[in-house]
């Protein structure tokens, strides 16, 4: 029963039918005002921090230990530079044994929902420096940051995940594909 409210709750986030909750939210990390008024419906920053595509690119992805928690058939279209591919649905901790717990990572799927649970999980797993980017790779490809193939080679596509969160990737330079 929790599975399929959760799945309601971000069908109506999704077509922004939510209003903005009480909670203190982060507002103005994304350029397009909708969009952040469904993060802000979204996310839960007490539970894992946020940071912006701004924040992350001068940080530089290759400093940190980047999570991509997409599918693997949308990580495979594109991702950000540096990702690790975790997945969500496929998300299991061994995946992760290997790495610092310690280092600053940031987690990423379409828009965030999807990569803050895995934050959550990345906690109970003893992470201690987990972040939530927030917009993930929309906002990315939105403010024209790079995206590469499997192969490394730097394009202009992304998975759009389905046409109704798909409407959030607006960067008209980037192909959408489903």
């Amino acid at each position: 029963m929790i599975h399929l409210k959760n799945k309601v709750w971000a069908l109506l986030a999704g077509l922004g039918l939510l209003l903005p909750s009480c909670l203190a939210q982060p507002t103005g990390l994304v350029q397009n005002k909708a969009y952040d008024r469904t993060l802000s419906t979204m996310l839960n920053p007490d539970e894992v921090s946020v940071l912006s595509v701004n924040q992350l690119h001068q940080l530089g992805p290759e400093n940190v230990i980047l999570l991509d928690t997409r599918s693997r058939e949308e990580y495979d279209v594109s991702h950000i530079p540096g990702a690790i591919w975790v997945g969500y649905e496929e998300f299991q901790s061994e995946r992760v044994r290997n790495l610092n717990p310690d280092q600053k990572v940031i987690v990423y799927c379409s828009v965030g929902y999807r990569s803050e649970k895995i934050g959550e999980k990345l906690q109970g797993l003893g992470f201690t420096n987990v972040q939530n980017l927030y917009g993930s790779i929309f906002e990315w490809a939105n403010q024209s940051y790079p995206l590469i193939s499997p192969s490394g080679d730097t394009i202009q596509q992304i998975h759009a995940y389905n046409r109704v969160w798909g409407k959030w990737m607006t960067n008209d330079q980037v192909e959408k594909k489903y």
